[in-house]
């Protein structure tokens, strides 16, 4: 009897061991991953609370708050910029993030073809424009978009006898900028991601559909696309959020007279923040464009869910 008490013991003992062993394991392992965390609370977490509670305070920055309720979402609702740069911002949205969705389908299908040669350069140059600092391709896009006669594009508009446009200043011209920057910069991002999931489709489906007589086309409609959808889903997502923050290309092409024709949204909450001081009204704004992106974004999902059915 005393062995077999012995051995219970021994048996309770070691199951103890092994559990503060477990427990020592886990507290290490939350440690590791612990300054992410707490990073992510100071500067994403609390950043995102902080604004929800100003956009029903006013505030200057220095002094003391004073809750005013609904006025600041109702003053930020009647003010007629702020609806213009939302304008700005959806157009900019239609100009460059669509179109690079779609080219970025057709130049990732062509450099998965056996066709293109030297694929590794192509795939680098593509690439390269995301890699390529926002500031340095706002300072490029501006020079090559001068509102003068001897700016690129004016240079090439006549040779077709068209006149020279005034891109800094017409209503068109600035949101034809941005969005032109827009599209450089993202379209190799999105061909990548999508070049990396034509790659992970099977030969055998197309050779299949080869066999049964399939055109190029019905390869796409009934391969291609409900295959790559849920890449699609994300390109979309992430495309549609970034255009509606657009910040930087406007920012550095317009310059701080914050213009109408080419204000965007997150320019707009920027200006009422630090140069009129007005932190509860940028907060408001803030708050409607979080809901307008999870609108828009929920509507995009919704379709791009339904591409290849």
């Amino acid at each position: 009897m005393n062995q077999t008490n012995s051995g219970i013991s021994k048996k309770v003992i070691h199951k103890k061991s092994l559990l503060t062993e477990k427990k020592k394991e886990a507290i290490s392992g939350y440690l590791y991953i612990s300054p992410f965390f707490i990073l992510f609370a100071i500067f994403g977490l609390f950043p995102i609370l902080f604004s929800f509670y100003l956009g029903f305070q006013k505030w200057n920055g220095l002094g003391e708050m004073e809750f005013v309720g609904f006025q600041n979402f109702k003053w930020i609702l009647t003010d007629q910029v702020f609806w213009t740069s939302l304008a700005n911002t959806l157009i900019m949205w239609v100009l460059g993030t669509i179109p690079q969705l779609l080219i970025g389908i057709i130049l990732a299908y062509a450099l998965n073809s056996a066709l293109i040669k030297m694929k590794g350069l192509f795939r680098v140059s593509v690439f390269m424009p995301y890699v390529t600092s926002t500031v340095a391709v706002a300072i490029v896009f501006g020079v090559m978009f001068n509102s003068q006669e001897f700016g690129l594009f004016n240079v090439i508009l006549s040779w077709f006898g068209v006149e020279a446009v005034s891109w800094s200043t017409s209503w068109w011209g600035v949101k034809i900028a941005i969005s032109t920057m827009v599209f450089w910069r993202w379209v190799g991002y999105n061909t990548i991601i999508y070049l990396a999931g034509l790659q992970a489709i099977p030969n055998e489906l197309y050779e299949a559909a080869q066999i049964d007589g399939a055109t190029v086309r019905q390869k796409i409609q009934y391969i291609t696309i409900p295959i790559l959808r849920p890449i699609i889903i994300l390109t979309v997502f992430t495309s549609t959020i970034g255009a509606l923050q657009l910040f930087t290309e406007p920012l550095i092409f317009i310059g701080r007279t914050y213009r109408e024709e080419g204000i965007t949204v997150v320019l707009y909450l920027y200006r009422e923040a630090f140069t009129n001081l007005s932190f509860g009204p940028a907060s408001a704004a803030a708050i409607i464009l979080f809901v307008i992106i999870i609108i828009l974004s929920s509507i995009n999902v919704w379709v791009a869910n339904r591409l290849g059915r």
